[in-house]
């Protein structure tokens, strides 16, 4: 069962590393290049996905290498399966208390032509938080492969 659990963290925490790192990669200076009407537009079309998805990928993979901390017969796999399950929970709470807030309020804009008297262009903070939890994903996922290779 270890070995299963194994493959599914790895699985969860790559798909997010990889989606978060392509994000950073491609996603972020295609935004950056665009007028600001036209990223508010693209930024709402991106996240119809996004959002309800990488939630649950990101919960899922914190979940499973918890359980492996817990379970795992090797002391080495259970250290770094518990220090992946804490970078991961720094993901998601990066992504819930810094990125999701910017992003309501993007999406909060109804005519990204007429934007609000206030707008402050939310890009630059955006992407300070997304290349921390990119940064920690990356990491939680090269210490879930080191894991599963001493279970």
């Amino acid at each position: 069962m270890t070995e299963v659990l194994g493959i599914a963290v790895l699985l969860g925490s790559g798909v997010t590393a990889g989606v978060l790192f392509a994000v950073a990669l491609s996603v972020l200076p295609a935004l950056f290049a665009m007028e600001t009407g036209t990223y508010v537009y693209a930024h709402k079309l991106l996240g119809r996905n996004w959002d309800p998805t990488m939630p649950v990928v990101v919960l899922t993979s914190t979940l499973l290498a918890a359980v492996l901390a817990l379970t795992a017969d090797d002391s080495t796999a259970r250290a770094l399966f518990g220090a992946a399950a804490i970078l991961l929970l720094g993901v998601s709470a990066v992504s819930h208390l810094c990125n999701v807030p910017i992003n309501r309020r993007v999406k909060a804009v109804d005519n990204p032509d007429e934007l609000p008297a206030d707008w402050e262009d939310p890009r630059p903070l955006w992407r300070r938080w997304h290349l921390l939890r990119t940064l920690l994903s990356v990491i939680a996922l090269a210490l879930n492969a080191a894991a599963v290779t001493v279970i």
